[in-house]
């Protein structure tokens, strides 16, 4: 079911409900990654709902179906970085679900971050209602402890693209050059300086996010794929290196334990890995 509800700016945001609410064990809320539309995971979204999660999942501002109609051919002039991601989007999400399970219900909410979903959780105001995190294909970032196959594209893409496209367009236009996807200008930006920073997104925060982050304490998840050509194992023990208070469980998976040749960045979602991968994530969260 397609759904609309507003941030606490006022920004109309779309996002997909699966699953019943009077029957769900618990809601759980798919936070995406960086570029990619909530549709990427609706075949996970349903199975999960199937069985027993009140299931949602949104795009960002900017994105997908909460790209504004006056902007379909350019988003020049959208104002939002990946706080306003976290902040404003990600928390108004965990409300909808929160609104939707029941005003007082004792029902569990748990959260599935893929990469960029991952990444943002310490930020959110709303945070505390998160019972148990499961992250995908999700690290630190910081280019130079990327995959090695990766690196000479993020310098280019860092140093070179994004310098040059940021003035020209006043958005990433990442469609027409074929990378990542348009992206609105202040995301790219803070994205870029996240990235050539060996703290990451603890390099600008500071201290007080780097608490902030240390904070949540709910059980968490991670699960880490050896042939991710964009998260190296360094990417992901950074991250948790943020997560302190959670004390991630770390399941690095290769494909050759589950009988897979390939299963990457983006891989996990796809409906091949139903019976090898998905059920992973819903025995731990029950």
């Amino acid at each position: 079911m397609s759904i609309r509800f507003n941030a606490a700016d006022g920004f109309e945001l779309h996002g997909q409900c699966w699953g019943d609410p009077a029957t769900a064990r618990a809601g759980l809320l798919i936070a995406p990654a960086m570029g990619v539309e909530l549709r990427y995971y609706a075949d996970f979204a349903q199975w999960m709902a199937k069985q027993g999660w009140l299931v949602l999942s949104f795009d960002y501002r900017g994105m997908g179906r909460s790209r504004p109609e006056a902007m379909r051919h350019s988003l020049r002039g959208l104002d939002a970085d990946i706080e306003t991601w976290a902040k404003l989007d990600a928390a108004a999400a965990l409300d909808e679900l929160s609104r939707r399970l029941g005003e007082g219900s004792s029902k569990p909410i748990h959260w599935l971050g893929h990469s960029l979903g991952g990444q943002i959780l310490g930020m959110l105001p709303n945070r505390e209602r998160v019972s148990r995190a499961v992250t995908v294909g999700c690290g630190s970032g910081y280019w130079l402890e990327n995959a090695a196959a990766l690196r000479r594209y993020v310098w280019w893409l860092w140093f070179v693209i994004v310098p040059l496209a940021l003035p020209l367009f006043g958005y990433f236009p990442g469609r027409r050059l074929r990378k990542v996807g348009d992206l609105p200008r202040g995301v790219m930006q803070q994205w870029r300086r996240w990235c050539l920073d060996r703290d990451y997104m603890m390099g600008e925060g500071g201290s007080a996010l780097r608490t902030h982050y240390a904070a949540f304490k709910a059980p968490m998840l991670s699960l880490a794929f050896t042939d991710d050509e964009f998260m190296s194992r360094r990417n992901t023990e950074s991250l948790h290196g943020f997560y302190v208070g959670a004390k991630p469980e770390l399941r690095r998976i290769a494909p050759t334990d589950i009988g897979e040749r390939r299963i990457g960045h983006f891989g996990f979602f796809r409906s091949r890995f139903e019976a090898k991968l998905w059920p992973q994530v819903a025995q731990w969260l029950a």
